[in-house]
């Protein structure tokens, strides 16, 4: 994958939507490019989080207890609540397929933060939608 779209996709996660380019070429270069065979568990259900993870290419299922929640794919992302609170993993994250991450870790997020409070809003913005979805799919 090249710079431009692994870019584009970061432009489109709502975490990073305000930043400029150049703060996205910040984020960009902070991340780390990690690659997960089919079948690899890219994080497990309760341990400790080490980052955050934005998919650029393949797809990942997310689980609970066995349970299936969701399949997410390229430009979806995970891990941002562990950034938070530190809390371990709530559920499995397993690759679909071959599948390429961007992963943040969270000392990188925190100078990204730092740099960029616009992040934190969009981290916000972003729980409070997954918590609403999750109200919903409950009543």
């Amino acid at each position: 994958m090249d710079k431009r779209k692994a870019l584009e996709l970061l432009r489109e996660a709502p975490l990073f939507s305000r930043l400029s380019e150049r703060g996205l070429k910040a984020v960009q270069k902070s991340a780390s490019l990690k690659e997960f065979k089919v079948g690899t568990k890219i994080v497990a259900e309760g341990a400790a989080g080490v980052g955050f993870y934005l998919i650029l290419e393949g797809s990942a299922e997310v689980s609970r207890s066995g349970a299936k929640l969701a399949k997410l794919g390229s430009g979806a992302f995970f891990g941002e609540m562990s950034l938070l609170d530190g809390a371990p993993r709530s559920a499995d994250v397993i690759a679909l397929e071959d599948t390429r991450c961007l992963v943040l870790t969270p000392w990188a997020m925190k100078s990204i933060v730092s740099a960029n409070p616009d992040v934190a809003l969009g981290m916000l913005e972003e729980l409070a939608r997954r918590l609403r979805d999750t109200d919903r799919a409950l009543s």
